[in-house]
Order: C-alpha cells, then sequence, then structure tokens
C-alpha cells in the first residue's frame, strides 16, 4: 500500500548493525544503473521495451527492405536472372522484403547480419537469415575466420569455410575496437535507452501514487499534544487510502483539520521536468540511428524545414548506404558461387522518396553536350547500349 508508512508496527523496533544504515538507506543520490550491455538484453529493453528504439528500427528496416533492386554488370541490366530469382524467393517460409527486414533488424541490434546459405555446388538454392545472438565467429591463427558456430537449445552446428568460400555472408558494422564483431546503434544508444525508458516508469509511478510519500503530514499539536489520537490517527489514514490514492484521485486536493499541516518532499514533476527529459532522451535515440526525430513525432525538432526534407534525408543519409552495403555484400558473396561478375544494387530511379533529387541529376546530365552518351549512362550508373558494345 502506498501509505502502509504510515501505520504502526506491532513489533519491536529493529536495530540497525551500522551506524551509517540510516544515512545509506534514505539518501537520494547514488550512482546511475545501467541496463546491461549485451545484444539480447539491449534487444529487450531498447527494441520490445522501448517505443522510440522500437519505431527507430522498423523504419529503418522496412525502408531499406522496399527499396527496389537491379542487377546489372558492366554491360547490361538483367530482368531475369538465377540471382534475380533466388532474391526474390530466398527460401519456402519467407519472400524478398521479410528476407531483407530480418537481415537489416538484425545488424541495427547487435551490428551483425549472419545469411546462411543453403545448397551444394553453384548458386544457392536457399537463403536464411541467422540470429546474431547464436553466431559466434571461430577465428584461425592468423585472425582472419574460419569457421562459424550456430548455437541453439543446447545444440550447435559448425559452418566451415573451405577454399575461401563460406557458407555464411557475415555483414558487420564499423567497431573500432573489434575485429571480428560491429556495433550496433543500439550499443550507442544504450545510455539514452535507460533514461528514456526510466522517465516513463517514473511517470506510471506517479500515476500510481508512486512508492514513496510526495510529501508528509506534520501534526503540530493543540496545548502542547504533539501525538494523535488512535481514533484520528485511523480516521486520517482511512480518508487518504479512500481519497487520495489512485490514477482516479490524482491532483484531488487534501482538506486539513487545525493541527495538520503538509510538508511537500522531494521534487515535484514539473521540478524534474520528465517529459522534457524523455524527449531529449528519445532525440539521443534517433540520432544513434540517423532517423531524423520529426519522422518519430518528436515535438520541438526544427532541424528539417518540412517532412518531405527531413524524408529525403532519412533516405539519403541513413537507408541507402546501409542498403548499398548489404547489396554489396551480398553480391560480393553470392558471385563467389557463381564466378559471375554481377553487382546487385537499389534502383534509386525508382525511390519516391529521392525522386527530386534524381530529376535534377538527369537534367544536369542530359544537358552536358561535351559528354557522350557512353559517359552519360556511366554517370547515371547505367550499363552500356547493346549497341555500343
Amino acid at each position: 500500500m502506498v501509505f502502509d508508512f504510515l501505520k504502526r508496527s506491532a513489533g519491536p523496533e529493529a536495530v540497525k548493525a551500522s551506524a551509517s544504515g540510516p544515512v545509506i538507506a534514505y539518501g537520494a543520490a547514488g550512482r546511475p544503473v545501467w541496463s546491461a550491455r549485451d545484444s539480447v538484453s539491449l534487444v529487450k529493453s531498447g527494441f520490445t521495451g522501448n517505443p522510440v528504439g522500437f519505431r527507430c528500427v522498423r523504419l529503418i528496416s522496412e525502408a531499406a527492405a522496399a527499396l527496389p533492386l537491379v542487377l546489372q554488370d558492366a554491360e547490361r541490366r538483367y530482368d531475369v536472372h538465377p540471382l534475380l530469382s533466388l532474391i526474390s524467393r530466398p527460401n519456402a517460409g519467407q519472400g524478398r522484403a521479410e528476407l531483407f527486414e530480418a537481415l537489416f533488424g538484425q545488424i541495427l541490434l547487435s551490428g551483425n547480419g549472419y545469411v546462411e546459405a543453403v545448397g551444394e555446388g553453384g548458386l544457392p538454392v536457399e537463403l536464411h537469415v541467422l540470429r546474431s545472438d547464436r553466431m559466434k565467429l571461430v577465428p584461425g591463427a592468423d585472425g582472419w575466420p574460419v569457421a562459424y558456430e550456430y548455437s541453439v537449445g543446447g545444440k550447435g552446428h559448425r559452418f566451415v569455410i573451405a577454399d575461401g568460400v563460406s557458407p555464411v555472408c557475415h555483414i558487420k558494422s564499423f567497431h573500432p575496437q573489434d575485429d571480428h564483431y560491429g556495433l550496433s546503434p543500439m550499443q550507442a544508444a544504450a545510455q539514452a535507452l535507460d533514461v528514456h525508458t526510466a522517465a516513463s516508469r517514473w511517470s506510471k509511478a506517479l500515476l500510481d501514487n508512486a512508492a514513496r510519500p510526495s510529501g508528509a503530514i506534520v501534526y503540530r499539536g493543540l496545548d502542547g499534544q504533539g501525538t494523535l489520537s488512535a481514533d484520528q490517527y485511523d480516521r486520517l489514514l482511512s480518508e487518504m487510502e479512500s481519497h487520495h490514492q489512485g490514477a482516479r484521485n490524482a491532483g484531488r486536493p487534501m482538506l486539513l483539520e487545525g493541527g495538520l499541516d503538509w510538508k511537500p518532499m522531494g521534487f515535484s514533476p514539473s521540478d524534474m521536468e520528465f517529459q522534457k527529459t524523455k524527449e531529449a532522451a528519445a532525440r539521443e535515440i534517433a540520432l544513434a540511428f540517423g532517423v531524423p526525430p520529426m519522422l518519430l513525432g518528436i515535438p520541438g525538432d526544427a532541424t528539417y524545414a518540412n517532412y518531405a526534407e527531413a524524408h529525403r534525408a532519412f533516405f539519403r543519409l541513413t537507408v541507402l548506404p546501409l542498403a548499398e552495403r548489404v547489396c554489396g555484400a551480398l553480391s560480393h558473396w553470392l558471385t563467389g558461387f557463381s564466378g559471375e561478375a554481377v553487382e546487385l544494387r537499389c534502383d534509386l530511379d525508382r525511390v519516391p522518396a529521392l525522386a527530386g533529387e534524381r530529376d535534377q541529376q538527369w537534367a544536369r546530365v542530359a544537358g552536358a553536350d561535351f559528354l557522350t552518351d557512353a559517359e552519360k549512362r556511366a554517370l547515371l550508373g547505367l550499363p552500356k547500349r547493346e549497341e555500343e558494345e
């Protein structure tokens, strides 16, 4: 109960063994307590337990997975190709969007993404995204990976790298202090996630009348009497529990009789400005992921002139670099099975957010009379025409 501190104890007082016990028990200040930094704990606290982290990961992974892709080499752009068929239907349970969304999500949450190739000889038959928290890299004597171990439920499987061809494609983010694993935005935003979550819990505790009193009722006494009678004490306790506890009674004024005075304790929500604290923490989380706060609905952000500009910056600075890096890594890995020099790329001409930029680029290139048609196509990222071969 919220007001249990008012109830008299029937038993004897407990004797503390240390003279500093009261100071430690009632001290309000202390060191901050941060959540664990392993990938499993970060996913629980920063993705499944925090709306800002959840929305950042979903926003980036869904946008990157929805980007249109093209397959081309130096000579042509393919409309039909076995690699395109594999990407469009990677396995029996997933389509292209589901596979890429899972892959981008793993990279954002843990800094590492793993794709397994199923099949023997030639291009793989299926592709599967493996969970990063279950994968372990096995380095060789020279420090380069020689195998990957995937463990779940007490069982494990070893993917051996033979003849320079790996059955697992490992895509990792840059980590300045780790040679084998990447650094995720979730780790960089961990402190802001803790602050945002703690502020939300504080707000919830305020709605529940908190776990400690926000003030004290002091009885001044009449004619030198400094204590309440048993009936007065029980009636005061009953009225406080029935009329001033719970969200239904939040903000209800308290009427005190003669001799009783209210003394506030601690900071009020307005003094602590928890709402501003939450918004500042949310901006830090969005900054770590590269998502404009405007796209998350965080108020008070005037960095971008309008929503369209923020949307374009989101694609240009966050989504496209991640998608291009993943597509490049998958192309390099998959061509190792087939031996073809093809490249999987994002089709920027079909991204609605970049339509204005592409129109301007096409107009500039088309108006450059000193360039040949072949040079113009190269600037636009297009392969050569068949008659130019």
